[in-house]
């Protein structure tokens, strides 16, 4: 099924998927404000290089985009527009971090990672997707607002243009494989030193939801917690004490004590993390991590 307009007179030259890939939906910011209802806000995995990506195509930064996991697609255009890549390097036909002018006809085609997992696609003007509370937004655990794509849908460009398209005027930051991450608001009831210590690889159980880590198991010295919520980047512990870091698509609400929180800035780095990767945790203040998010949003503001 194509995702249809919001109207006719939104509507803009088609996006022909002559192939899928592996995992490639539509996402913009994320649906916020609904957690009282079960709701998570889902959005970019990695909301940087999907700001990235449309500030670069002349877009609002959080128009929908399309974001492509580990294997990207390929995409007939069938009129004349404007299209930027930012995030993993797919060994796409068009540069990655830069704006191309397509053809009619023309075919962006995008292969496997050659490092990080995920990739975006931003096309003038937004994708044109309907929206569900309020976003474009794929949840793939629950297919609120959507689905994967698949071979065959005719996707529409839509009318978020804000500015002529822009360039890099410096390198994006690498992703991290250090994280920062103060302390959660259940620490105590741990040794923090193993935690930060340790050596942490992403499990093959991992998605949207949570990120499973596997390591030397986290004992918990004591307390006894009654469900509450939940925010983006906690660490959980369960009781095998392998952590859990909560992802796009976490739960609102949980019971397993949150040793630590990834800060805001780190979490595109997140969205680049792959099962076997290996990560560990460095603790920082949370003056520390505003000091961090100001610094990455004034170097996206720098685009020129």
């Amino acid at each position: 099924m194509s995702r249809a307009p919001d109207s006719p007179s939104q509507s803009r030259g088609g996006i022909r998927v002559l192939a899928p890939g592996f995992l490639t939906t539509v996402q913009d910011l994320g649906r916020y404000g609904y957690a009282h209802l079960g709701v998570s806000a889902s959005g970019a995995a990695d909301a940087l290089s999907l700001r990235l990506a449309n500030l670069l195509a002349g877009n609002e930064e959080g128009a929908p985009a399309l974001e492509m996991t580990l294997l990207g697609g390929t995409f007939e255009f069938e009129s004349e527009t404007v299209v930027a890549l930012a995030g993993s390097d797919f060994g796409a036909n068009i540069p990655l971090g830069g704006a191309v002018t397509l053809r009619p006809g023309d075919i962006v085609r995008c292969g496997a990672t050659r490092g990080g997992a995920r990739c975006y696609l931003a096309v003038r003007g937004g994708i044109d997707a309907p929206l569900v509370l309020g976003s474009a937004s794929t949840h793939v655990m629950t297919s609120l607002g959507g689905r994967p794509l698949k071979k065959g849908d005719l996707l529409r460009a839509g009318a978020r243009v804000c500015s002529r398209p822009k360039r890099l005027a410096s390198p994006p930051p690498p992703p991290r494989r250090l994280l920062r991450a103060p302390a959660g608001p259940q620490a105590e009831w741990f040794d923090p030193e193993p935690f930060y210590a340790a050596a942490w690889r992403v499990t093959e159980e991992s998605n949207r939801m949570g990120l499973r880590l596997d390591g030397p198991p986290l004992a918990r010295h004591a307390g006894h917690m009654l469900t509450e919520g939940v925010s983006l980047g906690a660490v959980q512990v369960p009781p095998d004490g392998r952590p859990i870091l909560l992802f796009v698509e976490h739960q609102t609400t949980g019971g397993y004590p949150k040793i630590a929180n990834v800060i805001s800035a780190d979490m595109h780095s997140v969205g680049q993390l792959r099962p076997r990767d290996e990560i560990r945790f460095e603790c920082v203040s949370l003056e520390q991590a505003l000091a961090l998010l100001r610094e990455q949003e004034e170097w996206l503001h720098s685009l020129v």
